[in-house]
């Protein structure tokens, strides 16, 4: 029998989810295909609309090797295993005569751990465990969220918190999972042979397809021990988050609460010279952090790093001395003294490493209201660490509708630790960059309208000519406003000057409902509109008349005084570069690109980006931005707008009325 042809496949797949053939998709699984036999590496940026989980699948399983697909959210994750993969798993059994198995990978503390719901938590305070079920009020939420647990248990068959609906608080869950310092290991657990974690990475090592988060892929990367199975092929989904992604397992935290929490939970378990050190060294830190400014610390204060030092070197006794003694009093003393080790570990690493002081660190003290002091460090860049770790011994496809910015790849390709595309190196990764366009005819279904005539934003400044702005396009529009602010201050004053404005376009604002109401109430009522931060609603997807009009308040450049964005920009002037273009513009043409792709979703969709930040129009480094974004029409002429806008309302209102007349 002949071998099917990749048309053949596609056709297969694309006709079992019930979807269209796109050009920019079949031009996408041919690069893919040629990418993979060929064992290199390949950007590929494709639009809203294309069908791209197809076009990286298809050839993926075509090849039959082993794929790892890495996503950044959940909701993909869950679009891949529970919708595109079994159906195109079906659709290309009878071309393939093989059935590929597939299964999602997480990290450990997503997995409920048995031990922990049957044998209890190791407590702080006192030696042994409690039983958390007894000790929580039942008719507490935490109480509920508990008992709902248990039960859920005697049901699951993959413990995946993702699994359990409605899903339960971040501190219910800490009662009944574990990370993978504090994990046993299934030899040594009671309940190793029924582990959910286990199963889930066993169940990976038997599968063609093993879907993962970004995290887990930077950790495999990072730490050295592998936690994904051996793998021929990498594709990274929303590879436009990898670089974030990637930083922040990559950063460390101390706080005075985490110390004390290891201080309290060694204790008991080392002799009482080893816990007095620790005692002594956390609140030595403890006082120190009080006292702290907020800010990057270029070079680490004398007694700060005396402090830093006297912990470093106290957790490294009580290390030692928690495998030197053993009190069977102490009930399930294996969990408890994992635990303890686990929390004085993680705090013992971050103080060496900052005691270490690499020049490829940055490290920063911050205050939350909420939350307290912490002390930071983080890499200066990853992008080596990518180059080194991801590129090496398997081919890599990275897509996302947001890769080209300002006109081509070497922006994105950069962050990742790839030279620019074509340059020549025995030791560069080889790449390729891929625009496949999208199905959207963007100059007809939106406008790309900048307010010229807006006073320049000033940090931090009330700019009441924007909020008049805002106003008359939102009342243009009749709602249907999704509205991204640079920061939560400038989203809540805006709701609170509109809601008394025009009171008859409800506001939603972040954070007062949960995301998935919100989004859910944004696309009942066309009036409603819907106002957060730009970084945050990435994930947006609302099509249809509910969201005609996107509205970015200005620029969303990186603050100032940015510890981590400040140092990187810094780095690249020292090494003779633009540190501006490098870092801020890119991270600004990465959010709005974004940002304005949440407005055309669907071929029927119209309506306006309205960026209320006259710099778009007038600064030099305006047209990067511009070329980041959609190819929409643009104008700066807010006369035509408004019509366009009005227009745009009206034939919604019509099909709106027509829709609810009976047939």
């Amino acid at each position: 029998m002949t071998k099917p042809s990749l048309p053949e496949l596609l056709h297969a797949a694309v006709t079992a989810v019930g979807g269209t053939e796109r050009p920019g998709q079949v031009t996408m699984a041919e690069s893919v295909a040629e990418a993979i036999d060929g064992g290199s590496h390949l950007l590929v940026q494709a639009g809203t609309g294309t069908g791209k989980s197809l076009g990286y699948l298809v050839p993926a399983l075509a090849h039959g090797e082993r794929v790892v697909v890495a996503t950044a959210t959940l909701a993909l994750q869950r679009q891949l295993v529970e919708r595109d993969l079994p159906r195109t798993v079906e659709a290309l059994h009878p071309l393939l005569r093989r059935r590929p198995e597939f299964a999602m990978l997480k990290g450990r503390s997503n997995y409920l751990c048995l031990h922990r719901l049957h044998e209890g938590v190791p407590q702080d305070e006192e030696e042994g465990l409690f039983d958390q079920f007894e000790a929580a009020a039942p008719t507490s939420k935490l109480g509920q969220d508990l008992l709902r647990l248990r039960d859920w248990a005697d049901e699951t068959e993959t413990g995946d918190r993702d699994n359990l609906t409605p899903g339960v608080s971040d501190r219910a869950w800490a009662q009944v999972s574990v990370s993978s310092r504090e994990c046993l290991g299934a030899s040594k657990c009671a309940y190793g042979a029924e582990c959910f974690a286990e199963m889930a990475r066993e169940r990976a090592k038997l599968s063609e397809v093993v879907v993962t988060n970004h995290a887990l892929l930077a950790i495999d990367a990072i730490e050295g021990a592998p936690v994904l199975p051996q793998h021929e092929v990498l594709i990274v989904d929303e590879a436009h988050e990898l670089v974030s992604r990637v930083t922040g397992v990559a950063t460390g935290e101390l706080t005075p609460g985490q110390v004390n929490r290891a201080v309290r939970r060694a204790a008991k378990l080392v002799n009482e010279k080893a816990a007095d050190q620790l005692q002594t060294a956390a609140e030595g830190f403890e006082r120190l952090m009080e006292l702290a400014l907020p800010g990057r610390l270029e070079e680490i204060p004398e007694d700060l790093a005396y402090a830093l030092m006297a912990l470093r070197d106290a957790c490294r006794t009580v290390i030692s001395g928690i495998g030197a003694t053993r009190d069977k009093s102490v009930q399930d003393e294996d969990a408890v003294r994992k635990q303890a080790l686990a929390s004085v570990e993680t705090v013992h690493d971050v103080a060496e490493r900052i005691t270490n002081g690499s020049e490829w660190d940055v490290v920063w003290y911050e205050r939350h209201d909420r939350f307290g002091a912490s002390l930071r460090v983080a890499p200066m860049s990853v992008s080596g660490l990518l180059r080194e770790k991801l590129f090496a011994d398997r081919s890599v496809v990275l897509t996302s509708a947001t890769l080209k910015l300002g006109g081509d790849f070497n922006g994105v390709g950069a962050s990742l630790g790839l030279a620019p595309e074509g340059t020549e190196g025995d030791d560069l990764p080889q790449w390729q960059g891929l625009d496949v366009g999208s199905p959207f005819d963007y100059p007809r279904q939106g406008i790309l309208y900048v307010a010229k005539h807006l006073s320049r934003p000033a940090r931090d400044g009330d700019r009441m000519d924007m909020l008049d702005e805002l106003t008359e396009l939102i009342q243009a529009a009749g709602g249907r406003t999704l509205g991204l602010f640079s920061s939560m201050r400038a989203a809540q004053l805006a709701a609170e000057e509109l809601r008394s404005r025009i009171p008859e376009f409800p506001i939603l604002l972040q954070g007062e409902e949960t995301l998935g109401e919100l989004i859910k109430n944004f696309a009942a009522d066309p009036k409603t509109c819907l106002f957060g931060t730009l970084s945050l609603w990435q994930g947006v997807d609302v099509p249809g008349p509910s969201c005609q009009l996107v509205v970015m308040d200005k620029i969303p450049f990186p603050r100032p005084d940015d510890p981590l964005m400040s140092a990187r920009q810094k780095a690249v002037e020292d090494a003779g570069g633009n540190g501006f273009m490098a870092v801020a513009a890119t991270h600004a043409a990465l959010l709005m690109a974004q940002g304005a792709g949440r407005l055309v979703r669907a071929s029927g969709d119209r309506g306006v980006v309205a960026v209320l930040d006259q710099r778009l129009a007038t600064a030099r480094y305006g047209s990067y931005l511009k070329a980041s974004l959609p190819d929409f029409w643009y104008t700066t002429d807010r006369n035509q707008v408004r019509k366009s806008l009005a227009a745009i309302d009206a034939a919604a209102q019509k099909a709106e009325a027509e829709a609810e007349q009976p047939q």
